[in-house]
């Protein structure tokens, strides 16, 4: 479907886009997210109209939760044609939030004796790493320090949307990626990429004997009731309720809008390909930070950085010291047409997940609007 925002905005008026997108009033309850005292007024004014006028994003999903209350609501549309408000619950792309769970079951593995942080990855995958790779480390590939290049694939758009259903094994992806020399030796930098969590989706596998998304269902889905959270596989399209993503395509001097919703997120396996919803990633985030997913030992490792300084935590997490000393950990991701983050405070007070549908969802300045929402959340401290 090509939708050119000329089209768009001669049949829909703006008032029309925004129709159900009020607050929710005061005192109101969203099932689990009790409003209380809690004023969501900086929060819908750092969000703004949605879509907005050069739709550039199309729907926003946010929910915040502080001592003295939760907010939750939606923003924009389903999808462009119907104008439809973003249903409860709605599915979306989360990305590289996909990271943060890989993250979690690998030190779990850990905290059973079946993996060790300080392991050399090749003796697990000897058919996959070469014998004169340099030797790199499980820590290493969590922390984005592993030297691991990523694959060398054309560049542009439209190969990206040329290609968008084909089907890559973990296996596959690493063989093309090691063609090309290490980047650096390991753990002497660090630059992130997706390659180290794709390795640690297939080392997940190997030690368990299991896949990567039965683990995942096993070790955090089932346990934390994420009933609508799952890894889709080679499946292109998006199961139940969920919010249409849109891409901008610049063609013969004019943008179009590409429906992008059916995407294979096979390239990105353990790394940027699950799906979820706001709740569910709420569920993760407050027990991940509540310490209910791991041990002791493998929570201060996993929110620890390799070196002073560094950008990535061990668990691939980025920080925000405040002022009070506190910190505040966060992961963000986007795939074409989704954009997603997700972050707490170090003492749990304060949490944030905040999901959209952004039309260029890989250009830098799309992260001008989850910067504002966290500067909006940040100043309720």
């Amino acid at each position: 479907m090509k939708l050119t925002r000329r089209n768009l905005l001669a049949g829909v008026t703006v008032g029309a886009l925004l129709a159900g997108t009020l607050a929710v009033p005061a005192g109101a309850t969203h099932r689990d997210c009790p409003i209380g005292s809690f004023d969501p007024t900086s929060l819908i004014t750092a969000v703004g109209e949605i879509p907005d006028p050069e739709l550039t994003t199309t729907s926003v999903q946010l929910r915040v939760t502080t001592p003295t209350g939760c907010f939750e609501d939606t923003f924009g549309v389903r999808d462009l044609r119907s104008s439809a408000p973003v249903p409860q619950d709605a599915r979306i792309r989360i990305g590289s939030v996909t990271k943060v769970f890989t993250a979690v079951v690998v030190y779990q593995l850990v905290a059973e004796g079946q993996l060790d942080l300080d392991d050399p990855v090749r003796p697990h995958l000897p058919d996959l790493i070469p014998a004169d790779w340099p030797t790199m480390t499980v820590r290493q590939l969590l922390a984005h320090t592993s030297g691991l290049p990523s694959p060398v694939l054309p560049d542009g758009l439209a190969w990206q949307l040329q290609h968008r259903f084909d089907r890559w094994t973990p296996e596959q992806i690493v063989r093309t990626a090691l063609t090309n020399p290490p980047e650096y030796v390991p753990g002497t930098a660090q630059r992130y990429t997706n390659m180290g969590y794709i390795v640690a989706g297939i080392l997940i596998e190997r030690v368990t004997g299991r896949s990567y998304a039965e683990q995942m269902r096993h070790r955090i889905f089932r346990p934390l009731g994420l009933r609508d959270t799952y890894a889709p596989g080679y499946a292109t399209g998006i199961r139940g309720p969920h919010v249409r993503g849109y891409q901008q395509v610049d063609r013969d001097g004019r943008t179009e809008l590409v429906d992008a919703t059916r995407w294979s997120q096979s390239f990105t396996p353990a790394s940027g390909d699950l799906i979820s919803t706001v709740a569910d990633l709420d569920r993760f985030a407050a027990a991940l930070f509540d310490g209910r997913l791991l041990a002791p030992a493998q929570q201060r490792e996993l929110f620890t950085l390799p070196w002073a300084g560094a950008e990535y935590s061990n668990g691939g997490l980025s920080s925000i010291r405040l002022p009070d000393g506190r910190v505040f950990w966060g992961k963000s991701g986007a795939r074409y047409g989704y954009q997603a983050a997700v972050g707490a405070l170090d003492d749990g007070g304060l949490r944030l997940v905040f999901a959209a549908s952004p039309t260029d969802a890989k250009a830098e300045g799309q992260t001008a609007l989850v910067q504002r929402v966290l500067g909006a959340v940040l100043a309720l401290t």
